[in-house]
């Protein structure tokens, strides 16, 4: 056996260590993001997007930038006692300070809290883009479809 490892080996095995390191870092972006979206934390949610952010969502259209995103979704949401956003099936393609993330909703929202069997459920495919800045990765567009619902929401109309 032998000390030392062919650099190019090393090499190797860096870039692979960065790459998990990566996917790891935006899987916990989206798993910080998403509880937080479901607690309410407006201010731990919108960090994780970036400034020019772009949230395109079939019902609603597209939104661009960050604060428009907040206003939206802060709005859409506002009338749920409790919800509860899954990802599920994360996958990220990671290109150096740009990646790819594809993966599946599977939201529940409680419309009354006096009858937290009469929810609202809906799920889709999402696709992400990302892009890392000093500050680490941030979201910078966000596409969701709607594939199935189950009762109806409020905030799933469009607005005009």
């Amino acid at each position: 056996m032998t000390d030392s490892i062919p650099a190019e080996a090393h090499d190797r095995l860096l870039a692979r260590l960065g790459e998990l390191e990566d996917q790891q870092a935006l899987r916990t972006l989206m798993l910080r993001a998403w509880r937080a979206l479901d607690l309410k934390d407006w201010d731990s949610w919108i960090s994780c997007w970036s400034e020019d952010a772009v949230f395109e969502f079939e019902p609603w259209g597209t939104l661009r930038g960050r604060e428009a995103v907040l206003e939206r979704v802060r709005e859409a949401e506002a009338g749920y006692p409790a919800m509860q956003h899954h990802i599920l099936n994360m996958y990220f393609e990671v290109t150096g300070d740009r990646a790819r993330g594809y993966g599946y909703m599977w939201f529940l929202a409680v419309q009354h809290a006096e009858r937290p069997d009469d929810h609202f459920a809906m799920g889709g495919p999402y696709a992400w883009i990302y892009r890392r800045g000093a500050d680490g990765w941030r979201l910078t567009e966000q596409r969701l479809g709607v594939s199935w619902t189950r009762g109806q929401a409020e905030s799933m109309v469009p607005r005009h």
